[in-house]
């Protein structure tokens, strides 16, 4: 190994689910701003907005420094889906965009994440089908179903940038609704695998990962999905007969990611509390606050599509529990830093 390789071991080594940071930081600026706390919530667009241009630099850096590596991840079922977090980032940036009257940019983070889905999407796959050596349901874990997330992030921003299409916008509609059924029926392929393998399968302690509230997250951005195709505009007729169907989706949708909290509490109380593993900072824990941030925005949503007030309360709640569990790990990830660039100059 080189010089310049050695002084890179962290770019080679970088996790590629790092997305996970501007998912989960832009999905809480998205919470506040609907809960009327404009200025938080313009403090956290910022610190998305430069994470996501850090990550994209830093992975572009990355695939043409060591592109075996990334090539190695990308073919490797356990890690294949940790690619969908850029398509999430992405939409939760155009979501974001369109906040702050970006409409252009809102549109091209769209156009971007669809492309990146589409290619993604079959890929990964392809991988399970072609590459899957092991033929193991061991290999299944939460961070699977980042697929479903970046899926139903495609349904939550198309209905903001759909508009901009004119007379195109029926076609749009049509493909918004195609995405959002693509992403329920991938959600109980992969959710009933999860299942049996963490009910009937021998697990180890390192196999309770933080990814394990992709599953709640999944369940929550597929709610929130539900919601924001209850209170749009369908365009066409014939997609306004779907509205009662996607009333109760978004209904079961958020009562299953209700269901799934306190049993994710349990295994990490479990895992560091019971089996004294040391809780330390790691990147998978950005896949805890995004998770929390979506429940808090689904639920506020969905208090307005089901006109059921206390579920404005829960959006309440939700919110500051996300943003102090942000604090936390954002705090992990500037110690970490810090004792890297420490050991750096250290002699």
């Amino acid at each position: 190994m080189d010089t310049d390789t050695a002084k890179l071991t962290w770019l080679k080594n970088l996790y590629p689910g790092y997305f996970t940071l501007t998912m989960g930081t832009g999905i809480i600026a998205i919470a506040m701003d609907m809960l009327k706390l404009p200025k938080l919530s313009d403090v956290l667009y910022a610190i998305t907005l430069i994470s996501w241009c850090a990550l994209l630099g830093l992975y572009t850096w990355r695939l043409i420094r060591f592109p075996q590596v990334v090539w190695t991840e990308l073919i490797n079922p356990r890690t294949t889906f940790f690619f969908f977090s850029f398509v999430a980032a992405a939409d939760i940036a155009g979501i974001l965009f369109h906040l702050h009257g970006l409409n252009r940019l809102a549109l091209l983070c769209w156009i971007g994440a669809l492309l990146a889905w589409m290619a993604l999407l079959h890929c990964s796959f392809s991988v399970l089908t072609l590459r899957h050596a092991e033929r193991n349901v061991s290999v299944v874990h939460g961070g699977w179903l980042m697929c479903i997330v970046g899926t139903q992030s495609l349904v939550l921003h198309g209905v903001n940038v759909i508009h901009q299409l004119g007379d195109y916008a029926a076609y749009m509609m049509v493909g918004i609704y195609m995405l959002w059924g693509i992403g329920l029926i991938l959600y109980g392929i992969f959710v009933t695998l999860f299942c049996y393998r963490i009910f009937f399968l021998e697990m180890s302690e390192d196999d309770y990962t933080p990814l394990m509230w992709v599953i709640m997250g999944a369940a929550a951005i597929s709610a929130n999905a539900s919601s924001a195709l209850a209170l749009s505009d369908p365009i066409m007729s014939d997609l306004a007969t779907f509205h009662p169907i996607v009333d109760i989706v978004a209904l079961i949708s958020w009562a299953w990611a209700t269901w799934w909290i306190p049993l994710l509490v349990v295994f990490g109380i479990w895992k560091h509390f019971v089996r004294h593993i040391p809780l330390r900072y790691e990147p998978m824990q950005w896949s805890i606050v995004f998770p929390l941030g979506m429940y808090a925005v689904t639920s506020y949503r969905l208090a307005l599509a089901a006109e059921f007030e206390p579920l404005h309360w829960v959006s309440h709640v939700m919110v500051w529990v996300a943003f102090f569990v942000w604090c936390l790990v954002m705090i992990g990830l500037f110690r970490r830093l810090v004792r890297q660039q420490d050991a750096k100059e250290s002699p």
